[in-house]
């Protein structure tokens, strides 16, 4: 080794990698936190089942804002799609005429082997 530097060898990497693995005061900081969350947890989790409504309402609320994430996504792949449809609508009939032949082409191809891996 030059100069006293890594040679990047494999123990040399090796070394490196166990020191990082055994910083203790990072350790320390992942288990206080793990245990902190835990306990956390714990008096959320009795809380809810000593006020059934609370649940119920928390249940509700998490469903409402999974089916609004799902209205989100749908709307932005709407608006992805119109965009592109006008990109396409845009374009010279001959350019467009090209380039659909190239997006069917290659959504085909991707289709084709989604089905192989799925077989």
């Amino acid at each position: 080794m030059e100069g006293g530097g890594s040679s990047g060898e494999p123990i040399d990497v090796l070394v490196r990698s166990s020191r990082e693995l055994l910083r203790p005061e990072e350790l320390v900081r992942e288990v206080t936190r793990d245990i902190v969350k835990d306990e956390i947890r714990r008096y959320l989790e009795k809380t809810l089942r000593e006020d059934p409504k609370l649940e119920r309402d928390l249940r509700e609320a998490v469903r409402d804002l999974l089916a609004a994430r799902a209205s989100e996504y749908a709307a932005v792949l709407k608006v992805g799609t119109a965009t592109a449809r006008l990109g396409l609508a845009a374009l010279p009939a001959n350019v467009r005429r090209e380039l659909t032949k190239d997006l069917v082409d290659l959504v085909s191809k991707e289709l084709g082997q989604i089905v192989e891996r799925s077989l």
